[in-house]
């Protein structure tokens, strides 16, 4: 007998790892969809993610959004942001609808009408409150065909459940931000989970005015992996990242993209990442020294103006 396939969508943490375990108990051949996003993908990377779908017995296939066109939409959603921002540049919920479109996209071409998502209803004050998540189904294209099990049973009958290919009584009524009733699942089904860390930059407060001010300039993939790194400023409408210690100092200067400056002398390097001029470079230069040990605090405050 074939079984019925459905396609989850897996990042690796607690939730959709049990979201996984959940169908495969139901009896579902399980197909695994990963999103690596440019600004992070949380507790758990792709290497992760995949050692346990190996485990598992289960593929998992990766939609990589860190280059090529993919990175070029997703960033255009993020920029656009339709649907509002969190606390930071972060649009939520406008993400949630670009990786269920992808997701769906990705079920139509392989023939599977359910998509499954370890989303809990009102874990995230944003994406995951009910309004927020009928209109990431309804806009992703997925109106009843997309089931998250752990909240199922606060939330309507999918088309499956409606024809009876999952039982809606092993789904659960899990709501809110306590984990208890998760960690509990996870010994049943004896499976491990990541810490959460990282986290996604969008949501970083701090960052807000450096990623819109970088989103509006544009970035490609090369760029992406600096966001995070060193100290950023903007010197005569050029972006210039400091190195803040030996380890980041070593990122910038193996990067591709910029001017790389590096100092004849001990102290942190720099990058230059748009076209320039000889007074910008003198700057930069400058701000080295200000940030080495041949400066003072006194020098590091007159770069404060240009601090992104």
């Amino acid at each position: 007998m074939v079984k019925e396939r459905c396609l989850v969508m897996f990042s690796g943490g607690l939730d959709s790892r049990l979201a996984l375990k959940i169908m495969q108990e139901q009896g579902f051949e399980v197909i695994a969809l990963f999103f690596k996003l440019p600004f992070g993908t949380g507790c758990c990377n792709e290497g992760c993610s995949f050692n346990f779908s190996q485990m598992q017995g289960i593929k998992l296939n990766v939609f990589d959004c860190t280059k090529g066109k993919l990175l070029q939409k997703y960033l255009n959603v993020i920029k656009k942001a339709e649907h509002g921002r969190g606390a930071g540049i972060n649009p939520c919920i406008d993400c949630r609808i670009f990786m269920f479109k992808k997701a769906k996209e990705f079920a139509d071409k392989n023939n599977i009408n359910l998509v499954v998502s370890g989303e809990v209803l009102g874990e995230r004050p944003m994406s995951q409150m009910r309004k927020s998540m009928d209109k990431v189904e309804e806009k992703s294209g997925l109106k009843g065909r997309l089931l998250r099990p752990l909240s199922a049973k606060l939330l309507p009958e999918t088309n499956a459940e409606k024809k009876g290919l999952v039982k809606r009584e092993k789904f659960y009524d899990i709501h809110g931000r306590r984990r208890e009733r998760q960690i509990a699942l996870a010994k049943k089904f004896k499976i491990t989970y990541p810490t959460p860390a990282g986290g996604c930059l969008l949501c970083e407060k701090e960052l807000k005015n450096r990623l819109k001010t970088l989103l509006g300039r544009g970035l490609n993939e090369e760029e992406i992996n600096l966001v995070g790194v060193g100290r950023h400023f903007l010197i005569n409408k050029c972006w210039v990242i400091l190195g803040r210690n030996e380890k980041e100092s070593k990122i910038i200067e193996s990067s591709k993209s910029g001017e790389v400056v590096i100092p004849d002398y001990i102290g942190p390097s720099a990058i230059i990442l748009d076209k320039f001029e000889k007074n910008t470079r003198d700057k930069v230069n400058k701000l080295i020294e200000a940030y080495s040990k041949r400066g003072s605090l006194k020098d590091r405050k007159k770069f404060d103006k240009y601090k992104l």
